[in-house]
């Protein structure tokens, strides 16, 4: 499984550079735009707290409005099997970098006002499916690229990097709006930058035209239903939700940071740039190191960074631990993501990679969703019973011993397509 760039020639990593600037400049795009983790979710939770929601309601909006992407696998359907012009990923890239830009548009036209949690949810869905939906068809086309070239690693790596370097411009930008009061620039900003991801799948977007066929509309089902049947896949799903479901939130943090701890709006928001910064850093080195460490010690490094990631929030106290523990938690949560990332994408095959990575982010996705509701819940009640502080402690340890189940799971994940092992 070993890649030795010394074999490639000047074409290849001319086209690999090429590959890792495309995907780059979307998933930058990405960062920015995304409701539920970019430049407008610290701007809507200030919102919500201002209206006087409390934790729990705040988590349980986070999770509502993560919805969209647990229902990607119903995407990657649409992308892999139902072609428009002939094209599986250029011709959604661009209607729904469109729709997404529009919605953002209006809410930017139309804020809503003070008390509107139902309608301000209904509005945000609208973009967060839009975002969902191009990152189906993005990691659809980062496998059709990367898999046969054997740097699905190197691609995830650019992605991420790139992702949240956009992170360190809205982390900061996000505590400016919240804090001075501005969300509603948040969602202009978001929709002048996706409309960008048309312009990027307009010009620079290469694929195959496909024919119209009945053959070869029951050559994808066929395709799919052996991917379905792969112990693989449904192993790597069950790692996936394990390491997604973590009852310690950001909306948790965020409200302990700016409730109990009463750091500022705009301290919280450097802060995720700070975040941000190291998960660059986690990106970069992970670019160097993916190939040359053998898949079955990283899969154990996936599930100690994630504990690691929570546990460190323990010693959260003021401003300058704040930025230590966020310092090394970006890292280590990061290194944690990819290496889950690059085990799905090592392990679906190309010919479905739309609904099959889809499927496992997905999973992922919804342990996400169903662990922050949960969480903000229990920060709620254990906040009554036991106080500030140790309603936060307790979130911490909660969390880091949801992500050592996956230590359960690590027996199944050891088989890719064709009977290598995804481990070696």
């Amino acid at each position: 499984m070993h890649n030795n760039d010394n074999s490639t020639t000047p074409e290849d990593r001319r086209e690999r550079l090429g590959l890792g600037v495309l995907f780059g400049a979307i998933y930058f795009i990405q960062g920015i735009g995304e409701p539920t983790e970019g430049l407008i979710a610290q701007p809507v939770r200030s919102l919500l707290s201002s209206w006087g929601h409390s934790a729990g309601e705040i988590a349980t909006f986070a999770a509502l409005l993560s919805v969209p992407w647990v229902l990607k696998p119903l995407y990657g359907l649409v992308t892999d099997f139902v072609p428009i012009g002939g094209s599986r990923r250029r011709s959604y890239l661009l209607i729904l970098s469109v729709a997404t830009s529009l919605s953002l548009f209006y809410l930017y036209l139309n804020p809503p006002g003070p008390g509107s949690y139902a309608w301000l949810l209904a509005l945000l869905l609208v973009p967060t499916v839009g975002v969902a939906f191009s990152d189906v068809v993005a990691d659809a086309l980062m496998v059709e690229k990367g898999q046969p070239r054997a740097i699905t690693g190197q691609l995830q790596s650019v992605q991420w990097g790139a992702l949240y370097a956009a992170t360190i411009v809205t982390g900061f930008l996000g505590g400016y709006l919240s804090q001075h009061g501005h969300q509603e620039v948040g969602f202009l900003v978001c929709a002048v930058a996706v409309a960008c991801t048309g312009l990027l799948a307009l010009f620079f977007v290469r694929e195959d035209r496909l024919p119209s066929s009945d053959d070869g509309a029951r050559a994808a089902w066929r395709a799919l239903k052996h991917t379905l049947a792969m112990r693989a896949l449904w192993g790597a799903a069950a790692f996936l939700f394990l390491w997604g479901f973590n009852p310690f939130s950001s909306s948790v943090l965020y409200l302990h940071m700016t409730r109990t701890l009463r750091l500022s709006e705009q301290f919280y928001g450097n802060t995720v740039s700070v975040l941000a910064v190291a998960a660059v850093a986690a990106c970069i080195a992970y670019g160097f190191y993916c190939r040359r460490v053998p898949f079955k010690w990283l899969i154990h490094v996936a599930i100690v960074c994630g504990m690691a990631s929570t546990l460190a929030y323990w010693m959260l106290t003021d401003q300058v631990s704040a930025i230590w523990i966020t310092a090394a938690a970006g890292f280590t949560y990061m290194t944690g993501t990819l290496i889950q990332l690059d085990l799905a994408a090592r392990i679906v095959p190309p010919a479905t990679a739309g609904t099959a990575f889809a499927l496992l982010m997905a999973v992922s996705n919804l342990g996400f969703v169903a662990s922050a509701g949960l969480g903000g819940n229990l920060y709620d009640a254990w906040m009554v019973r036991w106080g500030e502080y140790a309603a936060f402690d307790l979130l911490v340890a909660a969390g880091a011993l949801c992500t050592s189940a996956c230590w359960l799971i690590v027996p199944w994940i050891r088989w890719q397509p064709g009977g290598a092992r995804a481990a070696d």
